[in-house]
């Protein structure tokens, strides 16, 4: 355990003194302790400021469908893998939905680029037979859609992993007597294998909620440019525009506290939704 104990003293528990960033006008020169202390003056400019709705529309809508689309895949994901029964073509499936995970945004980026860009091969593709070229990479209505389809690729088969961990350990003794009694597989699936992993299914929904607001710089920001922006800026974004680029680090900080509240309060209303439908929940 010692490992994990020092990466969250260091990486989580530590950084939590810089919170208190939000509440002063922070200077580098004259450190956190010393800088002027001024309340919720950040969270009131935050929002009353004309780009909050925005930042929070683009930032809730990626987030539900990555929730509603993204989450649910890596559902059906492990459930179709774990039904293979030929080993070498089921690790062979495994293996190639994996690797993606260890792309960086950058090449994930990229090979979009490559594929939508306006000179790109599905463009040359549709005047080839003549339907005209589409402004993937530059219209709005493809901005969300292209940013779904990036996180399915690249993360989907990475979030098996934890469900097939879970499937490995249902009685295969249900799955036999299931199986006398003439239940199909699509009856097994649904009466046996997602009632199996339905508390594993609860516990990572709870814990996605409580970074619901997190949707990642990287992605958001290397898809983004002047005529997308409107559906494409979100707080991650938002935070480096104005709190790296024109050191406003303490307005930055309280925008990043306000993601982090947010994720809270989902979290702990999911945990009692659950408690409440008999699932044990987090805490």
């Amino acid at each position: 355990m010692l490992p994990g104990i020092i990466y969250f003293l260091i990486f989580k528990i530590w950084p939590m003194w810089g919170v208190l960033m939000a509440f002063q006008n922070y200077q580098p020169s004259l450190g956190m302790f010393s800088s002027d202390w001024v309340g919720f003056k950040h969270f009131d400019r935050l929002f009353h400021t004309p780009e909050f709705w925005t930042l929070f529309r683009n930032t809730f809508m990626l987030a539900f469908y990555s929730l509603v689309i993204y989450f649910p895949i890596t559902i059906v994901l492990a459930v179709l893998l774990n039904e293979v029964r030929h080993e070498m073509f089921k690790r062979y499936v495994q293996t190639l939905v994996y690797v993606p995970h260890f792309l960086s945004w950058v090449v994930v980026a990229g090979i979009t680029f490559l594929l939508l860009g306006s000179e790109g091969l599905i463009n040359k593709w549709n005047e080839a037979i003549g339907s005209g070229r589409v402004d993937f990479l530059y219209s709005p209505d493809w901005f969300r859609p292209l940013i779904m389809l990036q996180i399915i690729w690249k993360d989907a088969g990475w979030g098996t992993i934890i469900f097939l961990a879970a499937l490995a350990g249902v009685n295969v003794q249900l799955y036999e007597a299931a199986r006398i009694d003439g239940a199909s597989r699509l009856r097994m699936i649904w009466h046996i294998t997602l009632p199996s992993i339905r508390s594993v299914i609860v516990i990572l929904l709870i814990l996605r909620l409580g970074h619901f607001l997190d949707l990642g710089f990287e992605q958001i920001y290397l898809m983004l440019n002047a005529i997308n922006r409107g559906v494409g800026e979100v707080f991650d974004t938002y935070v480096y525009r104005v709190g790296i680029q024109q050191g406003q680090f303490s307005y930055s900080a309280a925008v990043g506290l306000f993601k982090s509240v947010i994720g809270l309060v989902l979290v702990w209303l999911a945990n009692r939704l659950a408690k409440k439908f008999g699932e044990e929940g987090i805490y």
